[in-house]
């Protein structure tokens, strides 16, 4: 079976030295780099940066061929780390209205879950590539309206981050209670790991579930409240 990006995958045993250092990509995190020193991005530019070198060139990358969870828990760092630094770097707010960023960020993580999607983006870079980019950049516009816009769309986008979470709880339930393998991409990974790959399919689904959907709805409640207390104060 051919490989996707990141390699063969990642043992135990040589998991530390998994590192992906693919030039055109150390190019574009460089570039990338530089263009958020230049505009004096701050701190949030180098967790975007550090989220991005953990995704892709860590041994995560080689990771996520082994396992499906730890494509689960990749999508999150992209997703939930990336792409709000990023919003708070480089905000788009005012290109991508909050709508199309979460409509599409939930129509790429429901993709990215189809079995035939992901059979396409294990056997092509380009798909994978293009998948990647259809998750962090519907993710930073999204963030990038929900952080840095305007304080009368709390309420609205509110709903719309509790919407996303909604997403992200049914994907995981639906990879915890699958009764048989939907990915079987990670059978042999799986088994080097000492778990069976509906296993780690289930473990794909909890961690959707718990650093996932619970962190996203609790933000979502607090900005509910928020937005409650400035209607009431106004």
């Amino acid at each position: 079976m051919s490989q996707p990006y990141c390699g063969p995958g990642a043992a135990p045993g040589g998991l530390w030295t998994a590192w992906n250092l693919d030039p055109p990509l150390l190019a574009g995190l460089a570039l990338l780099s530089l263009a958020l020193w230049w505009r004096q991005a701050g701190r949030a530019g180098g967790v975007a940066v550090l989220a991005l070198v953990l995704a892709f060139v860590s041994p995560l990358c080689a990771l996520t061929v082994s396992l499906f969870s730890a494509r689960a828990l990749h999508h999150l760092v992209l997703a939930g780390v990336a792409a709000p630094a990023l919003a708070l770097a480089w905000p788009l707010a005012a290109r991508w209205p909050a709508q199309i960023g979460a409509a599409g960020m939930a129509l790429a993580m429901a993709a990215w879950h189809l079995p035939a999607v992901y059979d396409a983006i294990w056997r092509s870079d380009a798909v994978y590539w293009l998948m990647q980019a259809a998750l962090l950049l519907p993710a930073w516009a999204f963030w990038s309206a929900v952080l840095a816009g305007p304080r009368h769309a709390v309420l609205g986008n509110s709903v719309l981050t509790m919407g996303l979470a909604g997403v992200m709880g049914f994907l995981g339930a639906v990879l915890t209670f699958a009764p048989a393998v939907l990915y079987v991409q990670h059978v042999d990974g799986a088994a080097l790991w000492g778990m069976t790959a509906l296993d780690d399919q289930r473990l794909a689904g909890l961690i959707l579930w718990v650093p996932g959907f619970l962190p996203m709805a609790g933000f979502a409640g607090w900005m509910l409240r928020r937005g409650w207390q400035r209607g009431f104060a106004a």
